[in-house]
């Protein structure tokens, strides 16, 4: 597991948390930030599953 699996998954989890606070707050920029926060660490946490394929691959 690298870097960007690990920064991926806390800006999923920041981006729930900003999400949730948003609806909870009737802040419709704050959900909009939140789903945003998601979807980059979905994202990141995507490039590094791919990083780590990639490595794996070369190790063989």
């Amino acid at each position: 597991m690298n870097k960007d699996r690990i920064v991926g998954a806390a800006k999923q989890g920041k981006g729930a948390i900003k999400e949730a606070a948003g609806k909870a707050l009737g802040d419709s920029k704050l959900v909009a930030e939140g789903k945003s926060d998601k979807a980059e660490g979905k994202v990141q946490n995507a490039v590094g599953g791919v990083k780590d394929v990639l490595r794996d691959a070369l190790k063989t």
